[in-house]
């Protein structure tokens, strides 16, 4: 790095220091002393450095580990635990406390399906559901809260395990067997993560299905996952109005519901469902149902290109991965608060659960809108100490101006995951702490349990960046002749396995097909695994995510196909053919969704985009916001007749 650069980032701590002492400087003039400390920079001295290691590095559980190891850099702390998979992932799993039925007679065990299909801790038993109840019965478990009453109900981890055990205790006693599948379709609130454990520690598996999805989308969810029963709220409250998950059940057809009372408590139950309280049972302790590590636990939907959600397993090891990284990348310890607007259809959902508890700490669950100054306010009152956001989030909350910094003192770790962020935004956030927390941006996705590329505690942060691979995971960025990705070009990011956490079976695709057919060898043979996020390369070990490089986009932190947006628009009379595409502004931040479209018979473009947009919130997901609709002549495709999406999003980044 150049004296200029170091000058830079000196001057700009410099500056951070006096917003501290005045705490009167508006964010624009931030904003602007930011531009003009950093005007100029070289790309070969990469991002501005806005975030320095502080006193919680040396508590930090990475730094715990890099003393343990002997290592002095997180360079030779991640070196090691790709280069020594066996002793990381062991050294984990003691680290986390991980209960074990049986021991393992081998860590790794690669003599039948080799690096693609791995067997992890052969021979073991357990039940993943144990390690989240290792912490003392009196410590605090779950803060609840909603948009009515935020003064936050305390759960402990003893009453928690008991609610769990009434359930599984009621699963059994009905007639579930051990490998049926019940679905969740309900906001994440603590009866949510009460029957989510339930049901794993009972021997059987969870179908995710987010509270926002239409009835379609609920029946297609249970039907792949064969899903028995689903469980389900009444009703509840969001952003002041009321939203009646029990209708859409009935709607979509699904059988066999156990209904939540959270509305009036009139609601009429069909024939052949239950009540939540009818289902608990009055025996309140239960010896888990264990098994080998590899026998899948819940089934999380994540879309692909064919238009269809692609059905993922997640295992009892899966959990190790989201624990592992909230103990050592989000460096969450038994007394943090965590708090993460997400919901049990989403991989975070279950990663909170599993990061949060494994690692004794609380979690925070706001039953709402997170874009409501009632959010916010929840996060000041219950002393929330690590929060995760999405970058549309974070942006809400900036035009509407609804962070008290005050309110927010106890915050001591951002990370931002689901979309691109912006570095505007990034950097507003980071203001409302004074600088002090970082931003730990996190990249993966539901198919490896975690992130591929995030941040760390000990390592300075830049706004809208990553700083390295995940300890466990190595990667490699190649461009489109599969070379390594230099310095300042965008590629895409392929996985180095093994690894705990990637998955290794697909319930509707074949997942050789998926993950593995066509990649390239990595630039000493490896063999690689495709995960189709676009990386850019900085330097000074920086990167930088660009969307996806496959046929899907991140709307608001999900993940959905460009087909199953298409599907949807073109059902609309007058539309004879369509294109989604995700485009970024400025080339960085959150995707937004424009749909190209050629028609059959002419419509008022105000009148067709109002009604595309209602299809696509009443079909898919409201949460799905339309940015643009272009009417077209005709749309670009190869001579197999397959769409240029890319054509498409960069002619619409030109018009911009």
């Amino acid at each position: 790095m150049s004296e200029v650069a170091t000058a830079q980032d000196s001057t700009w701590q410099d500056y951070v220091r006096k917003v501290r002492e005045k705490k009167d400087s508006s964010f624009a003039e931030q904003w602007a002393s930011f531009e003009r400390i950093f005007a100029g920079r070289q790309a070969v001295d990469g991002p501005p450095l806005v975030w320095q290691p502080n006193g919680q590095v040396e508590r930090s559980n990475l730094r715990v580990l890099m003393r343990e190891i002997g290592v002095n850099s997180y360079a030779e702390i991640h070196r090691w635990s790709v280069t020594n998979r066996v002793a990381f992932w062991s050294r984990t799993v003691e680290r986390l406390g991980i209960v074990l039925a049986r021991p393992p007679e081998n860590v790794l065990d690669l003599s039948n399906g080799g690096i693609k299909d791995p067997h992890w801790f052969a021979g073991a038993e357990l039940n993943i559901v144990d390690s989240c109840f290792t912490a003392s019965p009196d410590q605090p478990a779950v803060i609840s809260a909603s948009e009515g009453d935020l003064a936050g109900a305390v759960t402990t981890y003893g009453e928690l395990e008991r609610l769990v055990n009434q359930i599984a205790n009621g699963l059994l006693e009905r007639g579930w067997r051990r490998k049926e599948a019940v679905a969740l379709y309900m906001p994440m609130t603590l009866e949510c993560v009460a029957c989510y454990l339930a049901v794993i520690r009972a021997g059987l598996r969870v179908v995710s299905i987010a509270d926002s999805f239409s009835p379609e989308e609920v029946a297609r969810r249970c039907e792949i996952g064969k899903a028995r029963a689903i469980v389900t709220v009444d009703s509840y409250q969001r952003d002041g109005g009321t939203i009646d998950l029990y209708a859409r059940v009935q709607q979509a057809g699904v059988t066999n519901a156990i209904v939540i009372s959270k509305g009036t408590g009139n609601t009429v139950l069909r024939e052949g469902d239950l009540s939540f309280g009818d289902l608990l049972s009055s025996c309140d302790t239960f010896e888990s149902v264990t098994c080998v590590p590899q026998e899948p636990i819940n089934i999380l939907f994540s879309s692909g290109t064919t238009g269809n959600p692609k059905a993922i397993p997640w295992t009892h090891l899966t959990p190790i991965k989201s624990a592992m990284d909230g103990h050592f990348h989000q460096d969450i310890h038994s007394d943090d608060v965590v708090a993460w607007p997400t919901n049990i259809g989403w991989m975070m959902g279950p990663w909170l659960i599993f990061a949060a508890l494994i690692n004794n700490a609380t979690m925070a669950l706001f039953e709402g809108a997170p874009h409501s100054q009632a959010f916010t306010r929840f996060v000041g009152e219950v002393g929330v100490t690590i929060l995760g956001v999405v970058p549309s989030l974070v942006r809400a909350w900036r035009a509407k101006d609804l962070i008290d910094q005050d309110n927010w003192s106890r915050v001591r770790l951002f990370s931002s995951t689901g979309e691109p962020s912006n570095r505007e935004d990034s950097l507003w956030l980071m203001s409302c702490t004074g600088y002090e927390a970082p931003i730990i941006e996190y990249l993966g996705g539901t198919e490896i349990g975690g992130g591929h590329l995030t941040g760390t505690v000990v390592q300075p942060a830049s706004p809208s960046t990553f700083t390295t691979p995940a300890l466990g995971v190595d990667v490699v960025l190649l461009d489109q002749v599969g070379e390594n990705v230099k310095i300042g070009s965008i590629g895409e990011l392929f996985l180095v396995p093994p690894s705990i956490g990637l998955s290794q079976r697909l319930l509707n695709r074949d997942h050789e097909q998926v993950y593995y057919a066509g990649c390239p060898c990595g630039p000493q043979g490896e063999v690689l695994r495709r995960h189709g996020d676009d990386i850019g390369r900085l330097a000074q070990g920086f990167f930088r995510a660009h969307g996806r490089a496959d046929d899907t986009m991140n709307l608001g932190g999900i993940k959905v196909s460009s087909l199953e947006i298409e599907r949807v628009v073109e059902r609309h009379e007058a539309v004879y053919d369509a294109a989604a595409v995700g485009v970024q502004e400025k080339g960085e931040g959150p995707e937004r969704l424009v749909v190209f479209v050629t028609l059959r018979k002419h419509l008022a473009r105000t009148q067709l985009r109002q009604e595309v947009r209602a299809r696509i919130g009443t079909e898919l997901n409201p949460l799905f916001r339309l940015h643009d609709l272009v009417t077209v002549d005709a749309l670009p495709r190869t001579a197999s007749n397959k769409l240029m999406r890319r054509k498409l999003r960069a002619r619409y980044t030109e018009w911009e």
